[in-house]
Formats: C-alpha cells, structure tokens, sequence
C-alpha cells in the first residue's frame, strides 16, 4: 500500500457499556482502498470497535480519525456523512419499505465520486434486488436483507464500508454471493473493514488482519502471516 496516512486510524481506544469495560487500548488501521478484517472469538469486542468507530457507544478515551479528521464524540448520523458506510449485524433494514425505497431513502453522493453508486449498478451487482424491487423488506429472506444492506451502505457512497458478521446465519450459495461482493468491492478500490468467522474466505480476499481477545488487539499481519501460522486460528479464533 502507499505510504500514506491512513483512512481510518484509530489508536487505544477504550470502550464500556456502564461500568464495564469492554476494549482496552485497542488500535487498528486501513488504508485507502485496503480490505482488513476483525476475527475474534464472540464476545471479544468486534462489534463494539464497530459500534466505536460509528459512534453508536461512544469511546471515553483514545483517537478515532477518518479521513484525517478526529471522528470521536461526533454524533453517528454526521460519521455516517463523512463517508462511512455500515453494514450492521442483524441487517436492520427498514420492514415497512420496498426494496427500492430502502435503496433510495439514504441515497446520497456527498463525496462527489466520480463513478457513483446507482439503483441500476446494485441491482447489477445483485440481480435479487432488482426482481424484489417492489417487494417489501420484511417478505425477503435473510439473504437478500443482507444484500439489500449491502445495497443500502454502497448507496451512500462511502469511502468505507464496514460489514459485522458479512455472512453470518446465510445459506451457503447466498455466503458465496456475499463473497464474491466483496471480491468486486476489493477490485473497484473500495475500502472495506469486514467481521467475519470464515477464515479461508477472508485470508483469500482481504489484505490484513487484527485478531482480537478480550478488547485487545493480540495480533495483526497479513494474509500470508495469518495461513504460515496455524496455531493463531485455533489459539484465538476457536477452530
């Protein structure tokens, strides 16, 4: 990667819900146009270093910059304008709207992207969405929710997009979907941060890894550092 400063840093950040304390100085960082992962065991801190960098559980200490600009304390909805795009657990799609209205209701380019997402470039991306475009979102299944919040973060155009649990509870020709996604995001330039139990997959397409136990990040490397190294996996990762 170039040697730039990066997308988003974030540096010892720790995080609780009342009093207690779920991440303990963690640090990451991914550069522009870098695919890196989160893995971690359940209930080691993935979501809340997600929910940290969103804004939606507030850190009490440690910097979070995206873009060069200190992030932390800023309400979710103004990160989500600077160019962040989140693909929450559990999908959390709108139930009440049509596919196409969950697409267009935060539908924006603020960033001016040269080559922006559009209606027609996600339904070429899942050709699903285009046949349930009129279908409300809670008639859809857990796949293509998934799909369509995918769908639904691209159409901000962000500079980031960050996925909890990509292919979480999803059948396996729907996993493989999802996968491929991720292979044509990498491919266009995207930045992604995804959470993910699949190793395989993500050591094939993502660049850089941070493995976390306990609220603190206890290694980070590459794809080829994470496979010469088995006992990582069954060390921290359960398998």
């Amino acid at each position: 990667m170039a040697d730039s400063a990066p997308l988003l840093e974030v540096e010892n950040i720790e995080t609780c819900y009342g009093l207690s304390q779920v991440l303990f100085g963690l640090s990451l960082s991914i550069q522009s146009g870098e695919m890196v992962t989160l893995m971690g065991r359940n209930g080691m801190g993935k979501t809340t270093t997600i929910r940290s960098i969103m804004g939606l559980t507030s850190a009490r200490a440690g910097t979070i910059r995206f873009a060069g600009s200190e992030i932390r304390g800023l309400a979710s909805f103004r990160i989500a304008k600077l160019g962040i795009g989140l693909v929450p657990e559990g999908r959390q799609i709108f139930p009440n709207l049509t596919v196409r209205e969950n697409l267009v209701a935060a539908s924006a380019n603020r960033l001016k992207a040269s080559d922006p997402w559009t209606l027609e470039k996600v339904h070429a991306l899942f050709p699903r969405l285009a046949e349930r475009r009129n279908n409300m979102g809670a008639t859809l299944s857990g796949g293509e929710q998934q799909m369509l919040a995918i769908g639904r973060a691209l159409m901000i155009n962000p500079r980031l997009l960050i996925l909890d649990e990509a292919t979480e509870g999803l059948a396996p020709l729907i996993r493989d979907e999802i996968w491929n996604c991720l292979s044509l995001l990498k491919a266009r330039g995207q930045s992604v941060l995804v959470i993910d139990k699949n190793v395989e997959n993500l050591t094939r397409i993502a660049d850089r890894h941070y493995i976390i136990e306990r609220g603190r990040v206890v290694w980070s490397g590459t794809s080829q550092e994470l496979i010469a190294v088995p006992d990582l996996q069954h060390r921290y990762l359960g398998i």
